[in-house]
This record gives structure tokens, sequence and C-alpha cells, in this order.
């Protein structure tokens, strides 16, 4: 792999398709809608959709003659240019993570993209192969994993590739979690993705006279009879309902119908999707951190979500894919179990300390700015509310009610720990989450005291990892004693890090 070549030819048939995407709306209202139109705003609009067509065309071909790649020893080297040429080198030292993702396109040409991710800024914050072939993109993920080492001798024909539709698990990765139909149904009332279908029918109901054209008194007529037979409304309720459900475990499927968490010995892999596949994988010594969220449904169930934190980027084009989530419905002892497994150097540790009396009193004390702004607002426009006179009041008070039970949640959820590798902080009033990560993937530290703070004995702590991006965790209030040995703790990685 160390010869420069071009991208594949099916990029070019790639970014028009894209193209047409972007722009459909445009093409069906200058070519379908207005086609009979004789308005200069149609007619000419359809010379310019054809000219910015034409040239994009025309750039994307120049642009695929003039991009080349290679890979040698230790990076990529990327070049580009057609009256002035540029080498970008990126070291395979500095790749973070690597995701595919297969969508349609690529399935009905048995290719797929493969993204090389970084923790920087800037042009070598990706190497990124929109259209490439699975056996290539196999072979490449390989060779940036071995460093650029070559594969011994017959293996590189004989690589295991993704294009076979049923893929047994590669020897020396061990399968950690696949969903079962019932983990698949779970999901997806858990998820409450049913719920993703009420707002289209209602977009429709109020669009269903300008699509069809129907006369406001015919439609009127036709929702009152709707409304005094009840018989025929519990029908369409039933069958609402049966359509939305039957909606969001169709979603559910398709989202984690393949859906697989495995890992070797260096490794973690994740993959998803039934019609557009995505893949991650990371290398464990890159994790910088893991975060578990529950919902306050999935605490009622015993359900989180496990994320993975790394420094490289994890979206692939515009769909920011959560593909470093572990399974987002895992039992939230499994959860912990799973982590274990997967990276026996890090550990959930369940006694987490609980802040102090004095905490209690300076979140509840602490003014609230938004409900001031909101109840100054609710004032101001009193009577433009409806219901009754002095409803805004009760809007106010309904409002500072709300506030204060979400600090109060906040206060008996928030957790802490801190041992000899490891920090761990738990917050959050509706949604919790748990943040842990290992002492030398901590790049940076705060400790804060305002005047409250000073006076009750009680201060502020802050961890940075990276990520992307930048990841700022931490817990407000806690005693003054813990951010002291805070400050210790952290110089204690010294011992940890290793400079080559």
């Amino acid at each position: 792999m160390n010869r420069a070549k071009r991208y594949h030819p099916l990029l070019l048939v790639f970014d028009l398709v894209n193209f047409v995407k972007s722009f459909f709306v445009f093409f069906i209202m200058l070519f379908v809608v207005g086609l009979g139109s004789s308005s200069n705003y149609f007619k000419y609009g359809r010379y310019v959709f054809i000219l910015v067509f034409v040239l994009s065309f025309f750039s994307k071909i120049i642009g695929w003659l003039t991009h080349k790649y290679e890979l040698d020893e230790t990076s990529f080297r990327l070049y580009k240019g057609l009256f002035t040429k540029s080498e970008l080198t990126v070291p395979f030292s500095k790749v973070q993570n690597v995701n595919r993702h297969t969508t349609l396109f690529h399935r009905i040409f048995k290719m797929t993209s493969l993204s090389f991710n970084t923790g920087s800024a800037g042009e070598d914050a990706e190497v990124k192969f929109e259209v490439i072939s699975r056996a290539e993109a196999d072979k490449m993920e390989n060779y940036v994993e071995r460093a650029g080492k070559p594969l011994p001798t017959g293996l590189d024909d004989d690589l295991p590739s993704v294009e076979k539709e049923e893929q047994e698990t590669l020897p020396g990765r061990t399968v950690h979690f696949k969903p079962t139909k019932n983990d698949l149904l779970k999901a997806s009332f858990t998820s409450l993705s049913f719920l993703f279908l009420v707002p289209l029918l209602f977009s429709f109901y109020f669009k269903i006279d300008d699509i069809f054209e129907l006369e406001e008194e015919k439609l009127e007529g036709a929702f009152s009879y709707l409304l005094s037979s009840w018989w025929v409304l519990a029908m369409i309720l039933v069958l609402i309902v049966a359509v939305s459900v039957a909606f969001g475990i169709g979603r559910t499927f398709l989202k984690y119908g393949k859906y697989e968490l495995s890992s070797d010995e260096k490794r973690i892999y994740i993959s998803k999707g039934m019609v557009e596949e995505s893949a991650f994988s990371i290398p464990k010594e890159k994790v910088q951190a893991i975060e578990i969220t529950q919902s306050s449904l999935k605490r009622l169930l015993g359900l989180a979500k496990v994320k993975l934190t790394s420094a490289g980027s994890i979206s692939s084009g515009d769909d920011a894919l959560e593909i470093n989530t572990l399974y987002p419905f895992l039992p939230v002892e499994r959860a912990y179990e799973m982590i274990s497994e997967i990276l026996p150097d890090y550990r959930v540790t369940e006694g987490m300390e609980s802040l102090p009396k004095q905490s209690f009193w300076i979140r509840m004390l602490s003014p609230s700015w938004v409900w001031l702004a909101a109840t100054a607002a609710l004032y101001y426009f009193r009577s433009s509310i409806p219901f009754w006179d002095g409803a805004w009041w009760v809007l106010s008070v309904l409002l500072l009610i709300t506030v204060y039970g979400m600090r109060l949640m906040d206060f008996f959820h928030t957790r802490y720990v801190l041992n000899e590798r490891f920090v761990q902080f738990k917050k959050g009033s509706l949604t919790t989450t748990l943040f842990v990560s290992k002492r030398d993937k901590v790049i940076e530290v705060k400790v804060t005291r305002n005047v409250f703070q000073r006076f009750l004995g009680l201060a502020s702590v802050g961890t940075v990892n990276r990520a992307k991006p930048i990841r700022h965790e931490g817990v407000d209030d806690v005693p003054v004693e813990l951010a002291d040995a805070f400050y210790n703790w952290y110089i204690g990685r010294t011992k940890e890090i290793h400079v080559e």
C-alpha cells in the first residue's frame, strides 16, 4: 500500500447523488411543480439549476483527477491541487478511532465509507474515504492498526471481508452483546420512538387541504362526522396507535437489528444498522472516559446507556452517529459487568460519596435567574395570558416549584468518588450522568471557590479530558478536604505517564 492512486471512480456518482439529494426540493419546484409555468422565476431558475449542476459535475471530475492518496510505513499521504499542489501527512499514531458507514448507495455497489479520526483540529482531523471497496477497507484498517507493517505473506488476499452478508465473528474477537427480539421490543417502547409518528400525523392533518385541494367546508364536515360517531373515532384511534407502535418497532429494528458489541485484546468494535450500516472501532488504550446516562424512564426500568469518550470525531457526513455508544438499553448491572469485560483497566464504583448538608443550603438558597426573568416576562405580558386574571402568578409559582424540584433531585443524585487511579462523578436531575475516567487520561484539573463556598467550607472541582469537543466534567459544592486531595491525586499521575 505505498503507491499513490486516485479515489474510487464511484466517488463521482456518490457526489452527484448527494448533490441531487441536497437540491431535490428545488428540482421538484422547478421541473415538476413549475414545469408549465411561464413565470421568469421558474424559467431562469431551471437554467441556473442546470448550470450549477454542470459546474458541480466538472468540479467533481477535476477534484477526482487531482486528489490522490498513499500509505507508507507510518502515515497517510494525501495529495491535491491542480495548479498549486499540496501534500498532507497524517501519522497512523494519531488515529484515535475508525468509523465505517454503509448507506444504501454503498450496499448497492458493495462499497462502504471509511474514516480514520484523529484528536486534532484542522485538515488532519479526519482521513476519509467516501467510497471504497469493502475488501480494501479491511486491508487498510488492518494495515493502519499494524502501524504500516506489511501483512504476513498470503494474508493480504485472504483477509476476511465484511462483504459477506453473514459474516462470522473474526478469530480472536469476543462478542459481548447482541440484542434479542425481546431486547429490541423493549428498546422500541423505552426509546419512545413510536411517538415520532405523532407530529407527522398532525402535520399531515393541517396540510391535507393543500395536498388534496379539499374545500374547507367538506373537511370540517368530515371531521364533525368522525367526532359524532364514537365507534369510528375509536377505530381511528386504535389504528393510529397500532401504526405508531409498528412504526416505532420498525424504526428500532432498522437501527439496532444487527447491533453487535465485540472486542479483542487491543480494540473495541461496535456495529449496527439493517439498511444503513455503521461500524466503530477504537483501541482500548485510547478510550479517554466512560459515560453512563439514565433518563427518568430508564432509571425506573433499571436501564442505562454507556458511551465511550475518545479524542477523535464520531461523525459521518452530516449525521452525528452515536456509534460509540454501547447498546443504549442495557440493564444497569449488565452495563457495569460489560465495562469490566471490555475494559479491564476501568471499573465502576457503586458506593459513592454524597454531598454534605452545606451543599443543600447553598443550592436551595441561591437565586434562580431563570425564574426571575420568566416571572418578569409573565408580569409584563399578563394581560395577554389566557385562562383567567392572575394566571401569570400561578405559572410563576409552578415554574418556581419546578426549578427547586430539579435542584433537589440534582442534590440527591450528585455523587463523587476519588480513588488511587480513577475519578468518578455522578450528577443530574431528570437525566443523570455517571462519568468515569482514569487519572492518566485527565489532562487538567481545576478547583474553584466562590464567596459562599469559602464561608461554608465547600469547593467546585473539575477535570478536562481529550475529546471532540474537549470534555469538561466536575462537581460543585464538595467538601474543601476533597479539593485539597484532588490536587495531590492528580500530581500522582506523573508516575503513570510515559513519554516516548
